[in-house]
């Protein structure tokens, strides 16, 4: 069998031979396919395929490639001598034509801009408004994460939880909280705010604990956390947050935080940060608790790991400040006994 390719075979083809091959291929019953001597059977047929041509047709392939190999020649063929009417013609060109005719994307139909509405902003709305340019603004922010093994943390839940009633169960936010707040207690300077000529230390740890309600996000203040425990803590926060979806919060109840708190893990976020909510210094943004394989020992096993990231207002928090406080909240978690010194 011929080694020659096949578009270089086709190319050395005569004209006559040309036309003929791509009838073949278009429909192979439209020509009379025969030996060397190049003669067709009948007076009105003209000249067969040989057994070269044969090889040809035989290497080009499934059909629609080898119409899409022959069918630029056979068109230019035609143009340049006249020639229309034959089936095998017609029918490449119908086959083209249907192809071209085909969009090859179709627009939606354009129906000018949206339609919107509009509603009067509420008070609690415009006042995280003004916060928030307050604090995106003015306030140099940089940012420190860190990742917990949070194990111990859901152990020590786990246990609480098996021994008190549904009503009085805690959650990891609860002990996120008191962690916070006594990790607050060792370094003031997280724990404080800038006040232009001075700095404000505050001597308690009144945790604001982020809670999302229809009209935005509020937070809740939790006084003194760190004179409470994770009980009291739990109840207050619960009946906190229930107050608040119900828009019976009172200004001094969600006003005055020294640090704040943002949990968005229990709907699937790994890792995200938080705009600090002026006057405070700082504020954390917790992700979920997932399983990760990590390094212990130097055996590769599997923990419960959390990441955390700190929002810091520069002015008073530098970055080995907030390190160090980092690394004290780590601790509290990740040994909860800690946080009864």
């Amino acid at each position: 069998m011929s080694e020659t390719c096949p578009r270089e075979a086709f190319d050395d083809l005569d004209d006559g031979r040309k036309v003929l091959l791509a009838e073949a291929l278009a429909d192979p019953r439209a020509v009379e396919l025969g030996g060397e001597s190049g003669e067709r059977e009948g007076p009105a047929r003209g000249p067969r395929l040989g057994e070269a041509q044969l090889d040809v047709l035989e290497h080009v392939g499934e059909l629609e490639e080898r119409r899409v190999v022959v069918l630029d020649h056979r068109l230019a063929l035609e143009r340049a001598h006249g020639r229309v009417g034959r089936p095998a013609l017609h029918r490449l060109q119908q086959s083209a034509g249907s192809e071209q005719a085909k969009p090859a994307f179709q627009s939606a139909t354009v129906v000018g801009a949206s339609a919107y509405r509009e509603e009067n902003t509420s008070k609690m709305r415009q006042v995280i408004a003004q916060r928030l340019t307050e604090s995106i603004g003015p306030i140099p922010t940089f940012y420190l994460t860190v990742e917990i093994e949070m194990d111990s943390a859901l152990a020590v839940r786990k246990q609480i939880n098996a021994t008190v009633d549904e009503a009085d169960k805690i959650s990891v936010n609860d002990i996120i909280v008191k962690a916070s707040a006594m990790a607050l207690m060792k370094h003031p300077f997280v724990n404080s705010s800038y006040q232009d000529k001075t700095i404000r230390f505050y001597e308690q740890a009144d945790i604001g604990v982020a809670v999302a309600v229809d009209e935005g996000l509020i937070t809740p203040v939790v006084r003194g956390a760190n004179l409470k425990g994770f009980g009291q803590i739990s109840k207050e926060v619960r009946e906190l947050a229930g107050r608040a979806r119900e828009r019976k919060l009172q200004p001094e109840e969600y006003t005055g935080a020294t640090f704040s708190i943002s949990n968005l893990g229990m709907f699937g976020i790994k890792e995200f940060t938080a705009i600090i909510n002026p006057p405070e210094a700082a504020i954390i943004a917790v992700g979920g608790a997932t399983p990760a394989a990590v390094v212990r020992d130097g055996a590769i096993v599997v923990r419960n790991m959390m990441s955390v990231t700190m929002s810091c207002d520069h002015r008073v928090v530098d970055g080995a400040t907030g390190a160090k406080f980092l690394q004290t909240f780590k601790q509290m978690l990740e040994n909860p006994a800690l946080m009864l010194m």
